[in-house]
């Protein structure tokens, strides 16, 4: 939690203050000095104080040598740099543990919002060290979702698209913790789904009593090759299974 403190505090020393920023190769979207700042930071003391770790972040380049580690640190700097850049204050810092393919500790801080969500294997879901919890909702039809505008596409669907209530937030990690809290009944990403955006807030979503998945209902693998889960559904059950039944298993 200390480093994502930290995260939040140089984050904050470049939002608006028109930070140099530029697009990736390959249409990955904006990377801005900030991000790069704030990778080197949690770099240094992530694995300053774990060397034994992998890393896996977004601003660093793959080393697949994390495939060979029992524990990886998954990272992304600033989840929601677009919001940063526009000087939003929905923007993230997910840090997460990962032990052979599975998240065993996770961190989700929002500084200008001033919330941070924390979860461990085996405790609770935390918002600012308040336990929290999903909604429970039975049907599809007038529940709340966070999803893109991909989930209009009637392709995506079994059948015809479902009478959500759609919004989106720009961080993918906020949108699973707004789900773990109740705020939401759901969220869903029919894209793959990098690990650094969905490590640390899927344990919180599991320990908050939602079921996170990829959009298979497949359980979620994390330090994997490709670093890519197929799509992602977050919801408490029964909701979560109507979603997956609701959903066809691969995208279009």
């Amino acid at each position: 939690m200390d480093a994502a403190q930290a995260a939040g505090e140089l984050a904050l020393n470049y939002w608006r203050q028109a930070p140099v920023a530029w697009e990736k190769d390959g249409g990955l979207g904006p990377v801005s000095e900030a991000d790069l700042a704030v990778n080197d930071l949690l770099e240094a003391r992530l694995r300053g104080a774990r060397p034994d770790y992998g890393w896996l972040s977004e601003e660093s380049a793959d080393d697949l040598d994390r495939l060979t580690r029992d524990r990886v640190f998954v990272v992304d700097p600033i989840d929601g740099t677009r919001a940063f850049l526009n000087e939003e204050g929905s923007f993230a810092h997910a840090l997460a543990v990962v032990e052979r393919g599975r998240v065993v500790a996770g961190v989700v801080h929002l500084p200008v919002m001033n919330l941070t969500y924390t979860a461990v294997a085996e405790g609770p879901a935390l918002m600012n060290g308040r336990v929290i919890q999903p909604n429970v909702v039975t049907q599809i039809a007038g529940s709340t979702v966070l999803t893109s505008r991909l989930s209009d596409d009637r392709r995506q669907w079994r059948e015809a698209v479902p009478e959500y209530k759609r919004s989106i937030r720009p961080s993918l990690a906020y949108r699973l913790c707004l789900v773990a809290e109740g705020r939401f009944d759901a969220t869903i990403s029919l894209r793959a789904a990098w690990e650094w955006d969905i490590a640390a807030a899927s344990l919180i979503a599991e320990r908050a009593g939602a079921v996170a998945t990829d959009r298979q209902g497949d359980a979620l693998r994390f330090n994997t090759a490709e670093a890519q889960a197929n799509g992602l559904v977050v919801a408490a059950e029964p909701l979560h299974g109507e979603y997956i039944r609701a959903l066809r298993p691969f995208p279009v």
